[in-house]
């Protein structure tokens, strides 16, 4: 029984350890559209909460790419100089520390058209393991 225990307990362990270190992937704009001129990115963001571990899919044609940059370039809608950008069709981005990211669509006025998104990543809460019950003391034979 006390072995079944610390199985039990093993195994939880492992599923909380495996939680933390595994984020949730998220594809901008899905499910009813994605990396479009269409999609409405600041309804998309509303009812999510974005964790460090997680990760944002980009799915697009070949009429557009996906841009991260500055807060000032993001607020300017400008691609000119950005901290990363992709034309791939499909770009994935880790959200590997907390804070605010910006994203968009550099092809000339696809962002002023509402192609942009920022994302807010918290830092994912920490679970720590079930601590174990203490043993059960036994008596023994004198």
């Amino acid at each position: 029984m006390a072995t079944s225990i610390k199985a039990f307990l093993a195994i939880m362990a492992i599923m909380v350890i495996a939680d933390v270190a595994m984020g949730k992937n998220y594809t901008v704009g899905a499910p009813a559209g994605s990396w479009d001129l269409a999609t409405n990115f600041s309804a998309w963001v509303a009812d999510k909460t974005f964790y460090t571990g997680d990760n944002l899919i980009f799915s697009y044609t070949s009429a557009h790419d996906v841009a991260e940059v500055s807060k000032y370039d993001y607020a300017s809608c400008s691609g000119s100089s950005p901290i990363s950008t992709d034309k791939s069709g499909k770009t994935v981005f880790s959200l590997t520390k907390a804070g605010t990211r910006y994203f968009i669509c550099a092809v000339p006025s696809h962002c002023k058209s509402g192609m942009l998104v920022k994302i807010e990543v918290v830092a994912k809460p920490s679970s720590a393991p079930a601590k174990a019950p203490a043993p059960t003391p036994r008596a023994t034979p004198y």
